[in-house]
């Protein structure tokens, strides 16, 4: 599912990628992030733009089983990652984040994963991230 990322003319992706290195340098900093991927790192500074809400105990198990496989996912939950990467292109990764916070946990979490790997080539590629 990972694409690459149209040519960026958003001013609010924009806006947010400015934001975005930021926290991934505040990310890279703590001593206790030393050991995290690249990767991680992206996805940890996209949590950071909106706090999320904390998951019930009894939602951890569908998080974890399946955030690792968009693929089986409803075709619900496949649109609403869609919508939500289409917002954060278009309105800015802290609306969409937000927006993504109101939904499942496992909407939340392929949204966080998905939207990592379809910035972080560009990220890459400005340097921002090795």
């Amino acid at each position: 599912m990972p694409e690459e990322l149209p040519q960026f003319s958003h001013a609010a992706l924009e806006a947010d990628i400015l934001r975005l290195t930021r926290e991934i340098r505040e990310h890279r900093a703590r001593p206790e992030n030393g050991g995290m991927s690249n990767k991680e790192v992206v996805k940890q500074s996209i949590r950071a733009f909106t706090p999320t809400p904390a998951v019930p105990f009894g939602d951890m198990s569908q998080k974890a089983t399946l955030s690792t496989d968009l693929d089986n996912a409803p075709p619900e939950a496949k649109l609403e990652v869609e919508y939500l990467l289409d917002m954060a292109l278009h309105e800015g990764i802290e609306k969409a984040n937000g927006e993504a916070s109101k939904s499942s946990p496992f909407v939340l979490d392929a949204f966080h994963d998905i939207l990592t790997d379809r910035l972080y080539p560009e990220l890459k590629k400005r340097g921002i991230v090795d």
